[in-house]
């Protein structure tokens, strides 16, 4: 019991420490903070859409989730504003390979070394976000609906995102 107690303790220190470093870089395309300042495993995240993209000028909340075993384990992410992507599932969460547990694949899609790592921060796996937004991998899609439009009628994607940008914007303002 006490390891576990001593994990979650190294785990809470490694996150608070990432959280500051997070935050000394204004210019990120993202900003974070604890949902409760009790509790440095649930993060509140702010991302910008990322410039020159159809996400351009939305801002998204997300959450990020950290199990007690982080950084060995990865943590969950969920927009809770609506996110229209190939590789958002309708409920919010995010995935991408970083975001699934180390080790080898079950289903054989990935490489072991395309998921989660310990070498990974809570800015690897924003960066790896707002890169996925500009770039949505539709042959590993969680949202087939937008995989489907974002590859047989981009302009329907396009106006649905579009969508969702005015209504993250309007959440704002």
């Amino acid at each position: 019991m006490a390891a576990s107690a001593s994990a979650r303790g190294q785990a809470s220190l490694l996150l608070m420490r990432q959280l500051k470093d997070l935050n000394k870089n204004t210019d990120s395309g993202f900003s974070a903070g604890l949902v409760d300042d009790n509790n440095p495993f649930e993060w509140q995240v702010i991302l910008s859409g990322p410039p020159e993209t159809i996400y351009e000028g939305g801002l998204f909340k997300a959450r990020l989730s950290f199990p007690a075993d982080y950084p060995f384990m990865p943590p969950t992410m969920k927009f809770e504003t609506a996110m229209w992507h190939p590789n958002v599932y309708k409920d919010g969460r995010v995935c991408i390979s970083i975001l699934h547990p180390p080790g080898n694949d079950p289903a054989q899609y990935e490489l072991a070394s395309e998921r989660w790592s310990p070498v990974h921060t809570v800015e690897t796996i924003l960066l790896s976000v707002i890169s996925m937004l500009a770039s949505p991998n539709d042959e590993s899609a969680a949202n087939l609906d937008a995989a489907k439009e974002w590859r047989d009628t981009p302009d329907v994607f396009k106006r649905k995102v579009r969508d969702a940008v005015r209504r993250a914007q309007e959440d704002w303002g």
